[in-house]
Order: C-alpha cells, then structure tokens, then sequence
C-alpha cells in the first residue's frame, strides 16, 4: 500500500494556497473553504436530487469473493476452499456460512457477482475502481482522475447543512487522500473527504480537524469531554471576539464545525443502547452507526474504512493480517476469515436494517466492495509470521463480488454469475464503472458533465458505463 502523499492538486491560474495538516497531510477544513472559494470559477453545478446519499464501505486489499459472496460448493477442493454457503431469507441468495446475519436480512440488498477489470496491482486496483476510469498507470494510488467522493462533493458544493458534503471515517495513520486513492485530481484538494480519523468508542477519541482554529480555543482531546467543548468553544469565541479575528474561511469552518448539526452528528450517545449494540462494541460497527447518523444529517457521501479487524480489543492473530489481502504469505486465509467476518457481519447488517427500519432506503445507497476479488484457485506458502505452510488466495480483478443496497431499489436479487470456478463473468459482464453511473444515477449527478482537467481540457465525469438496470429503483 502506498504511503501517504499530499495531492498536488491544480496548477497555473487554479493554483491553490497549500496550509495546514490535517492527521498526515490532509487539508484543514478552513483551507478547504478557501480552496473552494478559489476554484469558483469552474462555476456552480447543482445535481438533481441534493436530498440523496452515499454510505460506501470500503474493503481495501481485496476480499475473497469464493469465501463470502460467490462459494462455489461444486467446484474441486482447490477452489471451493474450507467454507460452506448457507441459505438465506431471498431465494436462490446464498453467502457465506460465516455471514449468518446477512442470511436473516437477504431481502433487503442485492449481492452483484460479475463486475471485473484489469487492474491486479493494489494501486492500479484502487484507481479503476474508485474513479470509474481507466489510470494512466497500473500501480501507486495518486489519481489522475477523481474519486467518487471527490465529484459527489464538486457537485454538491452549493449545499450547505452544517456539515461537509464528503465525509471519510478511516484509522488513525491511514489519512490522506492518496492511501487508498481517494484522491479528487484536477478537481482539486479542496474536493477531498473531511476525514474523521481513530475509533469512535475510545475514549481519547476527538474530532482533530478543528485544529486550524485551536489558538482560539485548543485543541479536543477528551473523548469525554467532546460535547461540552463543542459548547464551550463556540461561547469562548464569541466572548472574546475570536470570531471577528479569523478571516472568513475559518469563521465558516468555525460555523460548520461547531454547528448543532456537527454536534449531534457526532455524538453516538444520543442513540439507544440496543442499537448501539446491535452495531457491535467495535470501531467497523461504530464507524457504520456514525456514518448513518451522517446521512441522516444530510451529508452527501460518507466513506467508511473496514480494513483491520484486530482493534477494539480484539487481539491480534499471528495467523490474520491487518487488511482484506489474503496472500498464504500474509495469512491463513481461513483463520482471518473467522475473526473478520463475524465482525463485518454484525456492523454491516447493522447498517443494512437500521437503514431500512428508518425510511431511509430511498433516500441512502449503501456499497460495500474491495478493488478486486482473489484467485479462484488457493495458494499454499510458508507465512512470513507463522513459519508454516497456510493457505491464501491472490488478487484476481477478472471477478469480484459486492453488496448494494437501499436506493430505492428491488432487493434481494443476484446480480449476475461467474463460471463454475469462480474465475471469469459467465452472465451480465459489468465494470466499476456501471456501479457508478448507477451511484451517479441515484445522486442525481449527469455522468456526462464535464469538469476541466490540469490542461483546461474538459474530462467527463464517466467516459463509459451505465446504470445497472437491476438495481435502478423499483
């Protein structure tokens, strides 16, 4: 995985101000208010429906599609590896024996089998995935083109509700746009996500992005004191007229930040127990209810990072590996498989059911995906902390499996097929970039519009894809 960078961002006349830090080399929020503010002249774009959603869960290293979504019970022992699937509540849907909370709520999201690429190198993965596009080059993770997120906050721009427009809820030391190619490109930093980094239920957790403005008020590192410094930040600087002393751009952020919407967002302990426990004592579950609780709000894409399971007291195994990327080298695939998927379950069920027993799932689309799927076929190799030999799978973007829900559309549905191994689309062949003419379709945003690139030429937002007609609303 690539090592966080600064995006460079736009040069000659949309050359922006570089300030600020925000975790390891974001951007503030006051300076993504003026980086806006500097960019106006691309002028203002208004997408269709502003009053809908995004949740994208995000599953970097690339989860085993043979092992969740697409087991193939039929297929030799080298393929069909040690898990079983399990019916579910949809008929003709099964998943994996480990995911026994997606079987109880089936109905209500589609499980997609046959989107594949070109792409097997974990930079080249994220870049083709991510933007919908074809990267000038097949490794690293700086975008030439921008993330989905990235577009949804351009077009979003004019919306304003107390919060970003585009959020990314990630672990301490994996911020910053170019660890997992969440980069905007020629759109420009200040179109990156508002990251909100660490886990949730610790209790040192803060919201660090208020640190441009802690000479007005200092810094919020007390997870227990998170709600009255919100209060008593905002009364601080209007008493002593920090609000009158700070330029425009941090005023706003000052707004934003310490807004009642911003507040309540924020605050889990607002939500019953039993959800609270529903979702799992757990970052993945927290990040999940957060992140509901952001849509809620009205904010516009939310991603959420489910990448290490080994956190929230969950110990570390010497057999798991700290994301989805399976090599027998990295792990034995199986025994991270019984530690991490019990705990994806929960959270994104969780997720799933509140989104529906809330009225929310016209109104929100909830995507859960990696780059690529793994081999078909397992690997064995001595791992590097075990000593012994262990099975694993390889990256393999011919084939993939992800879940989609709410949207407004029939669920409970396959979504096309891959052959009897696993290893290629045999029905309904698709790309990352029909899932997103289907998100931009949902979002109300024109996947033909055009922003102009670092040369001034105009780049349409998708240059091919369509919407899945399957998962259009019903």
């Amino acid at each position: 995985m690539a090592t966080p960078r600064l995006c460079s961002g736009p040069a000659t006349r949309r050359e922006f101000l570089r300030a600020g830090t925000l975790g390891l080399g974001g951007l503030t929020l006051a300076d993504v208010m003026r980086l806006k503010a500097q960019a106006s002249e691309t002028g203002r774009l208004k997408s269709q429906r502003d009053d809908t959603s995004v949740i994208f869960v995000w599953l970097p290293g690339g989860p085993p599609h043979l092992d969740m979504y697409d087991l193939k019970p039929d297929a030799p022992a080298e393929y069909r590896g040690e898990l079983k699937p399990i019916s579910t509540v949809a008929p003709g849907v099964s998943v994996s024996e480990l995911l026994p909370l997606h079987a109880k709520c089936a109905d209500k999201f589609n499980l997609v089998r046959s989107i594949a690429h070109d792409f097997a190198d974990h930079g080249g993965g994220h870049k083709r995935f991510l933007t919908g596009r074809v990267p000038r080059t097949p490794v690293d993770t700086v975008n030439d083109s921008p993330m989905a997120g990235c577009v949804t906050a351009k077009c979003r721009e004019h919306k304003s509700i107390g919060l970003p427009n585009y959020l990314s809820l990630v672990d301490n030391g994996r911020q910053g746009p170019d660890v997992f190619a969440f980069g905007a490109a020629y759109l420009g930093s200040s179109y990156t996500a508002f990251e909100v980094p660490g886990d949730p239920l610790a209790q040192n957790f803060s919201i660090p992005n208020i640190s441009p403005i802690a000479e007005v008020s200092g810094r919020l590192d007390d997870r227990a004191r998170l709600l009255q410094s919100f209060d008593k930040f905002r009364r601080e600087a209007d008493q002593t007229g920090g609000m009158h002393s700070i330029d425009q751009f941090n005023a706003k952020a000052l707004s934003m930040l310490t807004s009642d919407a911003a507040r309540k967002a924020f605050d889990l302990s607002l939500e019953a127990p039993e959800t609270r426990a529903r979702y799992g004592q757990h970052v993945w579950g927290a990040r999940a209810l957060m992140a509901r609780r952001m849509v809620e709000a009205g904010v516009s894409f939310v991603t959420i990072l489910m990448e290490n399971p080994y956190q929230s007291g969950v110990p570390s195994l010497k057999q798991g590996t700290y994301n989805w990327d399976s090599h027998s080298v990295n792990c034995h695939i199986y025994d991270d498989l019984r530690v991490r998927l019990p705990i994806y379950d929960q959270a994104v069920t969780a997720l799933i059911e509140d989104i529906y027993a809330r009225g929310l799932d016209k109104k929100v689309m909830l995507v859960v995906t990696g780059e690529f799927g793994r081999t078909p076929r397992l690997e064995s190799q001595i791992g590097t902390q075990t000593g012994v030999h262990q099975p694993g799978r390889d990256h393999w973007p011919q084939s993939m499996s992800m879940l989609i829900s709410g949207g407004g559309m029939q669920t409970g549905q396959v979504v096309g097929s891959t052959n009897a191994k696993g290893e290629h689309p045999k029905d309904r062949p698709l790309t990352p970039s029909d899932l997103w003419a289907t998100v931009y379709r949902h979002l109300g945003i024109d996947p033909e519009w055009s922003f102009p690139d670092h040369r001034g030429r105009p780049m349409p937002i998708l240059p091919f894809g369509s919407p899945i007609s399957e998962l259009l609303p019903s």
